[in-house]
């Protein structure tokens, strides 16, 4: 997993770094590498920390 990736919380808001149409997302949970976030687009889904890093968008 990332540095980045490592310090999000829930309630932290997000973007996936290719898929720009998902739109912003809330961050649910951070657990053992895996995060779940609820996309304003897509609604939730779990992301690879090992492979995806997401961009903070604020806190």
């Amino acid at each position: 997993m990332s540095d980045l990736n490592a310090i999000l919380a829930p309630g932290m808001i997000v973007r996936h770094p290719t898929e720009d149409d998902w739109g912003d997302g809330q961050v649910q949970s951070n657990i053992n590498g895996k995060i779940t976030v609820n996309f304003a687009e897509v609604g939730k889904v779990v992301i690879d920390g090992t492979l995806i890093t997401l961009v903070l968008v604020s806190t």
